[in-house]
Parts: C-alpha cells; structure tokens; sequence
C-alpha cells in the first residue's frame, strides 16, 4: 500500500448542515479547524432566518438546499420530508463519515435512512426530535438524565456554545455610522421571539410589546430590531408601531449584520431567544430574556451567575431592565479556544473509533 493510498484513508468527510442563522458563526470555527486538520468538510444550508445571507458574510461555502414552511405542523412535517429528500442527492454524491448538525431534523433524518453516522450538538435539552442522532455533544451544565436515551455516547464540552466562537470576534465600530446611531444614544438591540417555533410561547409576545413600548418612552433609546422573519415580522412592528419606525427610533438592518457586533456595540440587549442572549452573556454585555419557554440548563446557570435576567412579567420589563450606557472597553475578556478544541476532538475520536 503506497504512502497516497494510506494518506487517503485517513481523510475524512464531514458533512455540516446549517439548519438556522446561530449555527453559521458557531461551525465557521469548528470547519476551519478540521479543514486545517485534513478533513473533507462539505456543508450544506437551508434558506431561512438569514442563514445563506451569514454564511455569504462569514465567507462559508455551501450548498443551498431547501427552506423553511411556516409554523404550521402539517406543513413542518412536509417540509421536513421534503428537504431531506432534496438532500438526497448531495448526500448520495458526497458518501459523508459522519453528519454534524446543530440540530438539523432533516439530516438526522436523512443520515438515518442511509446509516450514516449523526452527531447532534445541542445546548436546549427540551428540542423536540424526529430521530435519534447517533451522538450528542452537550455544554457540561447540561445533566445526563436530560440526554439519556442516545445510540452510543453523550459528549461534553466546556462553557457554552458561543464560547465557541467569540474568541475570534473583534470589533468594528464603524456599525454605528452604518446604523445612524451616535455614540450618546442608548443602543438597544433586540431580537423578537421565534413565534413559528414549536417551543413558542405567546407570552413572549407581550414581554416583546411592552419592551417596544418601554423603550418608546425613553428619549434617548434607539432600538434595533433583527426579525427574524424578515417579511412577517418586521411588517408586524411597522404596523403596530409605525411612528417609531418612521422616525428612526425603531431601526431594520437594510443588509445582515455581524450579530456579535452589533451586540457589543450594544448598551443592553433584549431577546426571545437563546443564541442573542448567550452572545450577549459570552461577551459582558447586559442581557435581558423575554423567551417564556422551557428555560434550559443553560440558561438558568447564566441567570445563577448573573450573567442573564430572565423577564417573566410584563411588570419585569418596567422594573429590572436598567436603561444606561455601558462602558466599553477596547479589551475583550481572555477567551481560549477550549470549547471549540474540545468539539473538534470528539468529531475527530468519534471517525476514528466509528470505522
């Protein structure tokens, strides 16, 4: 057997799929680290929640394949069928080790039915599944006994998923000059609860009104909105609340934005989900939740830490959100890459132990 035959054997092919927006910065770090190990990455991206838009910002090759269908279940569930069947083809063409998700249904799914290794990497334990996925990677606050029942093996890692990639991050203050925003203004990023997803709970509807409407009342607020259907959501608030958005105290990125940017340019950040929050929360930034689902490990060790408020009346919005400029600082915290190493290790033992 000659040296290229045993070079070959030891490259490995991964397949990514990014399934929503926070899965592209959180695997931008992790492909660049396997790539520089050998390995064949190829990824793949549904179009929905600004997925593609981030991966073209980011520099992330992909393949663009399928979208999202609403929240209505019916149509969850043929959107599901219908994109893993598009999948098909790449997957058939691409013969993948291993599949890697941040919990994508329909490669689970898919890699299943050609019994291709699935490894999910998780940080909300109450996520509903269609399949089991081979192996889970967890942050290590989350306990066994909420991922019990896996095939072979449940992983940890240290920290939390944004760990992952805010040791890359540097800023760029030319965002506010994008945004019209002057250094004196109270920047407020907010992000809107995910009202098509199944964990959805329609108080976090009204945490989100009144936050818009708190925030109106204060002079020197300018709140920007990143919806996350872009369409319905953003017509939602132009209606409800159309002269703040006329007159600039409501503000839509025209284009995507660095996520992580935009929020350490932030003064605070409000949020119906968990990825916005936990950037917030990796880089010091004052957070505040108005997600009412199930609140996860995660979350509640960064709510304990006081690293996260956690919003559970209307009344909490006027009574523990602190409306002050932050002090800023031209040095981010000492980050390592521990979480990110320790992620690309398991894959990597995983190939190795899964021939």
């Amino acid at each position: 057997m000659n040296g290229n035959t045993l070079l070959n054997k030891n490259i490995k092919i991964i397949w990514i799929d990014l399934d929503n927006s926070p899965h592209v910065p959180f695997f931008k770090p992790i492909i660049d680290k396997l790539r520089e190990h050998g390995h064949t990455v190829i990824i793949t991206a549904r179009d929905c929640f600004q997925v593609c838009g981030l991966a073209d910002l980011m520099k992330v090759d992909y393949k663009k394949i399928g979208r999202h269908y609403g929240k209505n279940k019916a149509l969850k569930v043929a959107g599901l069928l219908i994109r893993s069947s598009q999948l098909m083809p790449t997957v058939l063409n691409e013969k993948p080790d291993i599949a890697v998700s941040h919990g994508s249904r329909s490669q689970v799914l898919i890699s299943s039915i050609l019994n291709i290794p699935t490894m999910v990497i998780a940080d909300y334990e109450f996520t509903q599944t269609v399949a089991k996925p081979t192996y889970i990677v967890v942050p290590e606050m989350i306990s066994n006994d909420a991922v019990k029942g896996y095939t072979k093996a449940v992983f940890k890692y240290p920290g939390i998923k944004e760990d992952v990639y805010a040791p890359d991050f540097k800023p760029d203050p030319t965002i506010l000059k994008e945004l019209g925003i002057n250094k004196e203004e109270l920047l407020v990023t907010i992000r809107p609860p995910a009202t098509e997803a199944h964990y959805h709970n329609p108080e976090s509807e009204l945490l989100f009104e009144e936050t818009i409407n708190f925030l109106g009342k204060h002079e020197n607020a300018r709140m920007v909105i990143l919806p996350r259907n872009e369409k319905k959501q953003t017509a939602w608030v132009k209606n409800n609340w159309s002269q703040m958005c006329n007159s600039g105290k409501i503000i839509f990125p025209e284009h995507v934005v660095d996520g992580l940017n935009l929020i350490w340019h932030s003064d605070l950040v409000i949020s119906g989900g968990g990825t916005m929050n936990r950037e917030a929360a990796a880089l010091g930034v004052p957070v505040y939740s108005i997600f009412r689902g199930k609140i996860g490990a995660v979350d509640r060790y960064l709510s304990e830490n006081g690293r996260l408020v956690l919003l559970e009346s209307v009344k909490d919005v006027r009574t523990k959100v602190l409306l002050k400029k932050r002090l800023q600082s031209d040095n981010l915290q000492n980050y390592n890459h521990n979480a990110r190493d320790k992620i690309v290790e398991i894959i990597e033992t995983v190939l190795k132990e899964d021939k």
